[in-house]
């Protein structure tokens, strides 16, 4: 099925892409044995759930060139998956755990990859340095968090017309509602809700875009705790 879905518009790879996404796969599952890197373990789902799942962001931005950041990138979904698939892209994956940060520089190394940096830090800290605010052309995560929590870490990146990605699953109504008022604070505008329909992937995966119109409020993102205690919205 991941052959089957590189066949929709966009997600064409070479032959040498289809290499690196095999070694990529074999050090992931590699290093799993000895580090937590997911909980999937089974060789076609990592290149259903994982692979295509993030190669999906394609389908809503693939401009030639772009500069991403992706928040919480555990073991590089969508962002190191996505830098194999464009590596024209300067690519920035942002993870606070050691572990995790050492596997993504060792694949990055031995698949020669070049635009792409693991950094160790964590996004509300991060998000308050000079170099890094304001700065990217697309800001996503993955991760599982609620869109208010998702939405004030990944917007102080953003660029102005630069555009939030965000991986999501289910029914998100409630939650959706809730985010588009905490965008507002936020600088950010609720773009489209796309539903991903590539093979496996049929069940209710969405990727909701976001656009930041004006200059993120400098007290964001707050402190971790913060944060989780009281979510905008």
């Amino acid at each position: 099925m991941f052959q089957e879905g590189l066949q929709k518009p966009g997600l064409n790879l070479s032959e040498r892409q289809r290499e690196q996404f095999f070694r990529y796969r074999e050090e992931l599952l590699d290093w799993n044995t000895r580090v937590n890197l997911t909980a999937i373990t089974n060789p076609e789902e990592v290149q259903i759930k994982h692979f295509l799942d993030s190669l999906s962001l394609l389908l809503v931005y693939d401009k030639p060139q772009a500069h991403l950041l992706d928040i919480g990138t555990g073991a590089g979904f969508p962002g190191l998956a996505l830098k194999i698939a464009r590596p024209e892209w300067q690519v920035v994956l942002l993870e606070a755990t050691g572990k995790k940060v050492t596997f993504l520089r060792h694949v990055i190394d031995i698949l020669h990859l070049t635009g792409v940096e693991a950094v160790h830090e964590r996004a509300e800290e991060l998000a308050h340095k000079p170099q890094y605010r304001a700065a990217f052309d697309v800001v996503t995560a993955r991760a599982v968090a609620a869109l208010p929590i998702l939405l004030e870490y990944s917007a102080p990146f953003c660029r102005i017309g630069g555009e939030i990605i965000l991986f999501k699953k289910g029914d998100i109504s409630g939650e959706l509602a809730q985010g588009q008022r905490a965008a507002k604070q936020l600088g950010a505008v609720f773009k489209e809700d796309v539903l991903v329909t590539l093979p496996g992937l049929e069940d209710d995966r969405r990727l909701l875009v976001w656009q930041q119109q004006r200059l993120c409020p400098p007290q964001y993102p707050r402190s971790g705790s913060a944060i989780a205690k009281r979510p905008l919205g």
